[in-house]
């Protein structure tokens, strides 16, 4: 069967049947359901009215009228209700039809408001080349329909609901993009303006500018290394800037990590925007900053304020995660670095996905650095060859113990001109 057959199986004529003639039935039956609605409504009302009479007359009609309240009328009105939602596809033409994607899935009427494609203003195409602007949402967003209905259940125009862990695990569970809401975000009760540049790059952000109501800790002071009940586990000492200020620039003697100043040196003058993809408050872009570099930080909350503790340092929070496609056009990066945040727990075809779309944004000539990466000894021959696979030059490769059984490894590798 040809795809326009099926879609006609299943969507069009058949069988004497057509999508116009349900659709009328559809409207007969609604139609029908409020009509009987109405009449149940008025019945009760003047049940109300006789409220008295019924109350010393017969007690068993006051329970038959909660009975039909509760019971009858209410269930009836929320199915009508659901039933006037679902949208039926459109015909066009003859035998064309279309379908607003995912818009029956959803009860929540503003997620159905989000989804419904919107047609431009004047009826003609606008900037994009476009008919209509089609917001989008992530596909697991389906299998996560109670958390998102939850997510975007709010009144319009008043202040958000203080949830921002919710959306975080809609996001990391594949739900996305999220889509957007019309509520207000609320902002620390105490928040202050934030210490000016020359200040705020080695120094711990207030914690007054902090929500700290989804955190087990209350103040980054809370977030020290040497407190077990801190709450997080990746990034180690990333909230305590004496620590930070010793990484890239510093000589460990360990062969696994290189320092900016030699990275740089490779590409005198090259180097001028990047990514770091990493888990982190932001010190590799703070580093790379004193050399005139611009660095985007990808950051997620995991149980502590990274993204928040990177913009207040004066610095660029990307707000992403591993299931995205970046949001850089091709060919535009001149750097792209990671550490702690990809290692020997990834699945190769997710990582072969991440690898390939850093390859589409990174420049002919930019460079990849891989920083510590570290698998089990027997699983790094399959990461060498996914890091490998794209012929990229090496300018530094090395490999170090991390424990009786795991590795680091770490890369800086050149991409080469392709046209």
């Amino acid at each position: 069967m040809h795809d326009e057959d099926l879609c006609r199986h299943f969507y069009g004529m058949y069988d004497g049947f057509d999508i116009k003639s349900l659709a009328a039935r559809v409207d007969e039956v609604l139609n029908k359901m409020e009509t009987l609605q109405d009449k149940l409504e008025l019945i009760v009302k003047q049940m109300e009215k006789n409220k008295v009479e019924l109350s010393s007359s017969n007690i068993s009609r006051l329970e038959y009228k909660r009975l039909l309240e509760e019971e009858v009328i209410r269930p009836l009105s929320s199915a009508q209700i659901a039933l006037r939602q679902i949208r039926l596809p459109r015909v066009e033409g003859s035998e064309s039809v279309k379908e607003d994607p995912l818009i029956n899935t959803f009860v929540i009427e503003e997620i159905r408001k989000y989804i419904t494609p919107k047609v431009n203003g004047n009826g003609k195409v606008n900037v994009y080349g476009t008919p209509m602007i089609y917001n989008t949402i992530g596909h697991s967003c389906v299998l996560m329909k109670k958390e998102l209905e939850k997510y975007m259940d709010y009144d319009i125009g008043s202040y958000c609901k203080d949830d921002w862990n919710l959306a975080q695990k809609l996001m990391i569970y594949g739900c996305d993009p999220l889509p957007r809401r019309r509520c207000l975000e609320r902002a620390s009760k105490l928040y202050r303006k934030p210490y000016p540049i020359d200040k705020s790059l080695w120094t711990i952000p207030d914690g007054r500018n902090v929500r700290w109501s989804n955190y087990k800790c209350r103040n980054f002071e809370c977030l020290s290394s040497k407190n077990p009940k801190r709450g997080y586990t990746k990034c180690i000492g990333c909230f305590e800037m004496d620590k930070e200020k010793v990484k890239w620039v510093t000589n460990s003697f360990v062969p696994v990590d290189f320092l900016i100043k030699d990275v740089l040196e490779i590409k005198p003058g090259e180097i001028r925007i990047g990514l770091d993809y990493s888990v982190g408050t932001g010190t590799f872009a703070a580093r790379m900053r004193e050399q005139n570099v611009t660095i985007i930080s990808t950051a997620l909350n995991l149980e502590a304020p990274f993204s928040e503790t990177i913009a207040l340092r004066g610095l660029m929070p990307l707000y992403v995660t591993l299931n995205q496609r970046l949001p850089f056009f091709d060919n535009t990066m001149d750097l792209i670095h990671t550490i702690g945040l990809m290692d020997g727990w990834i699945d190769l075809q997710l990582l072969d996905f991440v690898l390939f779309d850093w390859d589409r944004v990174l420049r002919p000539g930019g460079l990849l650095w891989i920083d510590r990466f570290f698998c089990n000894r027997r699983d790094l021959d399959d990461y060498m060859y996914m890091f490998l696979q794209f012929r990229y030059k090496k300018h530094k490769w090395a490999i170090s113990p991390k424990s009786e059984d795991e590795v680091y490894l770490s890369a800086l590798l050149e991409k080469p001109q392709r046209s």
